[in-house]
């Protein structure tokens, strides 16, 4: 890698990340595609007013009308130069949910990528929510299907896992097809009252089923300094998915990185760094290598 030293702040990707952000909203607001910001980032919205302080991912989520639209025209007035639309099931990213990366920065995520042309630099999370059935029964076939389409991207993407049991279920899912699964995990064309995010959130069901009105009732939270769309009714949302002691901080023994990444760097590209060899491993947020 010559004379690359690997690394950065905690600060510093999360500075990245907003910048990621900016853009996403700025294309949002241009083409009038609605979005809500979803997860540990609303809750950091709400909480700490921007990112919770020990958080290195961002995410946010949209309609599947609405996500597919902003697929389909981001391209045409994104600044290319700095940021790059990584489109779910495309040709070097076949996950079932979408990235917008910062270029000329490298965030090397833990898994081994066997796409070796697989845009890597730092990133936000753009997840879909899709019409979820009336029906209990079908809603848990959506749910299931879900884990198939997931277990086939993840092995596509090349995840590793000690786990022996995701590494059968992973093998199982190889041989299925993927479209029927997806559609069924897509569920009905017309919108209704119930939406789910199997394909986005939290790994439980029950964590994963809103009501419409958490997307289509919008209000704004400021997030590092900026105001960004958030659900009307976000204290439900957080409620749901963290608990009705969400302001409350974890212990302190908690408030850990969860580090999603083995190297983030945020002046060099992963370009640079596509000799990275397996066995070396990295401090993610200093300067030094093991």
């Amino acid at each position: 890698m010559g004379d690359i030293t690997p690394g950065c702040s905690l600060n510093d990707h999360q500075r990245a990340m907003t910048a990621i952000l900016c853009e996403f909203d700025r294309i949002c607001r241009t083409l009038d595609i609605p979005y809500v910001l979803f997860a540990g980032t609303l809750l950091g919205a709400v909480r700490h007013g921007g990112f919770i302080p020990w958080d290195d991912d961002l995410d946010v989520m949209m309609h599947r009308d609405d996500y597919d639209r902003f697929l389909r025209e981001a391209e045409k007035i994104i600044d290319a130069d700095q940021f790059f639309l990584q489109k779910e099931f495309s040709h070097h990213w076949p996950m079932f949910f979408s990235k917008m990366r910062l270029n000329k920065t490298a965030c090397l995520e833990k898994f081994h990528p066997r796409d070796k042309s697989m845009h890597q630099g730092i990133y936000i999370d753009i997840f879909p929510c899709d019409n979820a059935y009336d029906s209990n029964v079908l809603r848990k076939l959506q749910f299931y299907s879900s884990k198939v389409v997931i277990a086939k991207s993840l092995f596509r993407r090349g995840y590793d896992t000690d786990s022996k049991k995701k590494k059968l279920f992973m093998a199982f899912c190889r041989v299925l097809p993927m479209a029927p699964f997806l559609r069924l995990t897509k569920g009905k064309k017309k919108k209704g009252k119930i939406y789910h995010s199997f394909l986005g959130g939290a790994s439980k069901y029950s964590k994963n089923i809103y009501p419409e009105t958490f997307f289509t009732e919008r209000t704004a939270v400021t997030f590092e300094g900026r105001e960004y769309p958030a659900p009307k009714d976000y204290s439900r949302l957080l409620i749901q998915l963290y608990g009705e002691d969400y302001m409350s901080l974890p212990p302190e023994e908690e408030r850990r990185v969860k580090q999603h990444a083995i190297l983030v760097d945020t002046e060099n590209s992963y370009e640079n760094y596509s000799d990275y060899r397996d066995g070396m491993t990295f401090d993610v947020y200093t300067r030094s290598i093991r």
